[in-house]
Formats: structure tokens, C-alpha cells, sequence
């Protein structure tokens, strides 16, 4: 039997005789709830929002998206469109082609990227769920666009409004001195179908079009495009069917994942919530000074007791062990506590949402299996050390000046 546990669990269970250090022990063990609750509700509420984030660029991205590794475009040939649709992974495949635009109605001019899309667009990414009413998504061979919500507004464009004529411009390739505004772009004429509303970035930025329209703008060539954006069939590895279609496109091209279509936002995102966890692991570091303080208020309380086991034949090291293990008990114990009390916490927003972001947005929480490791590895590792701070705190003069 391990004597030194056995004794451990008996002072964290039982009371002293003086309720100030009572009093020192209970908040110490609040303490340690509270933090770990409060970690893991922080760490769920930012993998909500994280997943909140994703779920509108997962609207407009694709499992996988090829470009162009050299210049804004590349060339697509026959031979390569017939192994891609021989490719048992991709259950759809759109070809797109973007460049920065100037959009213009009525002396009001943006900036935005046109997007050139496909037929098969609309089969590759969801983009029928975020336009907004009323409004359609466009057709091909014609010259129908949808903006973005942020550029609808700065240009104050509305849906089939044929009041406000919209020209589409491109400055022309080549060099030399530009004489006239007029021969200096390319530009078309178009009207719009349909607004979309996604985040804040891209509904100040893109512009969708028919493929052709997109082309005629550009000057490019039939087999020339920007990207080929991919929806693979369920079932299938996003890994290895990179490796597939890579292998069919050839080094011309980089095949980006979501994640890396999205690196700067992911960088963001797991900045941020490394940042939180600092924050509040230093809630904890203080949390553990109070687990310090009770330990050693507790080795004076038992001086008269800590003598008598040394005289018997506890050796200094044992000694030292019981209170190890008594603040390491507290520790685990609170910090299992603090999860389930999280966890509690964390189900009744989800269920209940009693926190609201605006009037119909609860704040998201998301419970993730990695943030009760991360927990419950912190709230331990803090707390042996501050056990073992404390511990070394016990000397024979100590033990033996009774």
C-alpha cells in the first residue's frame, strides 16, 4: 500500500481545525474549477466561431481548387479534360477564370474581381444557398452578372434594375503610353440577376459571370482559363485524390486544398485562439499559487503529525510526497470537476442559447475532443509544479522544530 497517497487522500478530504485554512483550501479548489471551466468554455466558444467562420467560405470553396503555378492562367487541352472525366474521385469540375475588374453604373466606379464561371458551378459549390431574395443566379451566353451584397451597396445596384446601365472594364494588355481612355480598356455591358451575401470580404470584391463573358472581357482563348475548382464524390480522400488529379494536370498547376485556399483566415483564427489560451492559462498559474498556499498552511497545520510520522521512520522524501500528492490530487480533481461543470455550461448555450451575438444569432460553441486534452494537460501540468514548489517548501528543521 502507498502510504504516502493513503495519507494524501486522507488531509484533502478531511477538515482541519481551523477554518481559516479550511476556508485557504476550499477557494484554492474553486479556483482551479473555475479556471479549467473557464479555459475549456473559451476554447469551445473559438471553436464555434471558427466553425461559424468556415461555414460561409465553405459555400463559395471547393474540395479542391487547381492554379495556375506561373502567371494568372493556364491552358486546358482535350486530352486532359477526357482524363478528368474519366476520374472516378471528382463527382463535378467547373472551369473558372478571375481578374481584377472595375465595375461602373451611373459615375459611381469599385474595384472587384470578376469571377467567369461555368455550367457546372452551381453542382461544384453551394451558391443557389446564399443568394438573397429576390434574386437568381445567372445563365450562361448572356451577359448576366451577380454582385456581392458590399458592392451593391457602394454602387447602389439593385436586382434587374435597367435604369442603371453596368460596364465591366479591363485595362488592355501592352505596353506604351495610353492616349485615350476609351482604347486604354476593354469593357462590356451587363446587368444583374442577383445578389449574394456571404462574409465581408468577398461581398466586397466579387463580381460572378458567364464563362464567355469573362473571355470576351479578357481576350482569352478557348482553352485558356484561371482555375478548374473540384467536388469530389463522398467517400473519397481529399489527399489522395489530390495526388490523382495533380498527377493528370501536371506541374503547370497547384491543387490547393480548403484549408490552404483559406490559409491567411486559418493562420487568423488559430493565432487567436493560441493567444485566448495564454491569456487564460495564466488564470490558472494564479489559480495554482492559491494550491501553493493552501499546502503550506496545511504543513503547518500538521507540523505536530508530519513529527510523529518522522519518528516512526518516515524519511523527509515520503514526507515531501504526501503534500506532492495532495496538490496534485487537487489539481486533477478540480480541473475534472471544472470540465463537467464547462461542459454543462457549454450544452445549455447550445440547447437554450441564453447568449445571443444579435436578436436571432446565438454565440456559437462547438465542443471539440482535443480542448478536454488540452484542458486537462494544462490544469495537470500546473498543478504538479505547483505542488512540487510547494512540497520542497518541507525540512527536517521544520518537521522536527516542535
Amino acid at each position: 500500500m502507498n502510504v504516502s497517497l493513503y495519507i494524501a487522500k486522507r488531509y484533502l478530504r478531511s477538515k482541519s481545525t481551523n477554518n481559516a485554512i479550511n476556508f485557504i483550501t476550499y477557494i484554492a479548489i474553486i479556483g482551479v474549477i473555475l479556471g479549467a471551466a473557464s479555459l475549456f468554455i473559451v476554447l469551445s466558444g473559438f471553436a464555434g466561431l471558427k466553425d461559424f467562420t468556415l461555414q460561409f467560405t465553405s459555400v463559395v470553396d471547393p474540395d479542391l481548387k487547381a492554379e495556375s503555378a506561373a502567371g494568372k492562367s493556364f491552358f486546358l487541352n482535350d486530352s486532359t479534360i477526357e482524363k478528368l472525366n474519366n476520374l472516378d474521385d471528382i463527382a463535378f469540375y467547373s472551369k473558372t477564370i478571375e481578374e481584377r475588374i472595375i465595375i461602373e453604373s451611373r459615375d459611381k466606379n469599385a474595384l472587384a474581381v470578376i469571377k467567369g464561371v461555368d455550367e457546372n458551378f452551381e453542382k461544384v459549390v453551394s451558391i443557389d444557398s446564399v443568394i438573397e431574395d429576390p434574386g437568381s443566379w445567372l445563365s450562361q451566353k448572356t451577359n448576366q452578372i451577380v454582385i456581392g451584397w458590399g458592392i451593391s451597396n457602394s454602387l447602389s445596384l439593385g436586382v434587374l434594375d435597367f435604369s442603371k446601365p453596368i460596364n465591366l472594364y479591363v485595362p488592355k494588355p501592352g505596353t506604351g503610353q495610353i492616349t485615350s481612355a476609351k482604347t486604354a480598356f476593354n469593357s462590356v455591358k451587363a446587368f444583374n440577376v442577383g445578389i449574394f451575401f456571404i462574409n465581408e470580404d468577398l461581398n466586397e470584391t466579387y463580381v460572378f459571370a458567364p464563362i464567355d463573358l469573362a473571355k470576351k472581357l479578357l481576350n482569352y482563348k478557348d482553352n485558356q482559363i484561371s482555375s478548374i475548382e473540384f467536388k469530389l464524390k463522398d467517400g473519397y480522400n481529399v489527399e489522395e485524390s489530390r495526388v490523382k488529379i495533380q498527377k493528370i494536370l501536371g506541374d503547370n498547376v497547384i491543387l490547393k486544398n480548403r484549408a490552404q485556399l483559406n490559409d491567411a483566415l486559418y493562420k487568423m483564427l488559430n493565432t487567436e485562439n493560441l493567444a485566448v489560451y495564454l491569456i487564460f492559462t495564466l488564470v490558472l498559474i494564479i489559480a495554482c499559487f492559491n494550491v501553493i498556499g493552501s499546502l503550506i498552511m496545511m504543513m503547518l497545520d500538521k507540523k505536530q503529525s508530519l513529527s510523529t510520522l518522522y519518528n516512526i521512520g518516515a524519511t523527509l522524501k515520503d514526507i515531501r510526497k504526501i503534500f506532492f500528492l495532495q496538490g496534485s490530487l487537487m489539481s486533477v480533481i478540480g480541473g475534472i470537476i471544472g470540465l463537467i461543470v464547462a461542459v454543462i455550461v457549454v450544452l445549455i448555450q447550445q440547447h437554450f442559447s441564453l447568449l445571443m451575438i444579435t436578436p436571432t444569432l446565438a454565440y456559437p460553441v462547438a465542443i471539440e475532443v482535443e480542448n478536454f486534452f488540452i484542458v486537462f494537460f494544462t490544469i495537470s501540468v500546473l498543478g504538479i509544479i505547483a505542488s512540487k514548489i510547494a512540497s520542497v517548501r518541507i525540512t527536517e528543521s521544520l518537521i522536527q522544530n516542535i
